[in-house]
């Protein structure tokens, strides 16, 4: 079994800025998408702040991303304009991008963020991309 990308081990060094609480939220929000996406590729945007999961390292292969925020962490949907929202969790007004604010540890692998991200690896292998 091979160790964290070098990519995860600098976004867990860039969570280093964020308060103990949100650190520890995005990666469990990391764990979650690593065991609902399969065979992602993972990519950090020191830039941007963003850890990103895809088919590729490209835009074009994108997934689902995380932002880590000072009270939140935002899970970035790519499809989230077509994905099911019944709960109205689903947020963004983005052509085809939409994000869930996950506001808590326990949130990080609540049901309804695993039906999200679920949700999103569905539509994307319905698409065939």
């Amino acid at each position: 079994m091979t160790g964290p990308s070098e990519d995860a081990v600098a976004f867990d060094r860039f969570l280093g800025s964020s308060s103990p609480e949100i650190a520890a939220t995005a990666r469990t929000v990391r764990h979650t998408i690593l065991e609902l996406v399969p065979n992602t590729v993972e990519w950090f945007d020191p830039g941007n702040g963003v850890l990103a999961f895809g088919a590729t390292r490209t835009m074009k292969d994108l997934i689902v991303a995380i932002v880590p925020h000072r009270a939140h962490v935002n899970v970035q949907l790519v499809d989230g304009v077509d994905l099911p929202n019944p709960d109205g969790r689903i947020e963004g007004t983005g052509k085809r991008a939409r994000h869930v604010k996950v506001r808590s540890l326990d949130e990080a692998s609540a049901p309804w963020l695993r039906a999200a991200i679920a949700a999103q690896v569905a539509f994307r292998s319905s698409a065939g991309t």
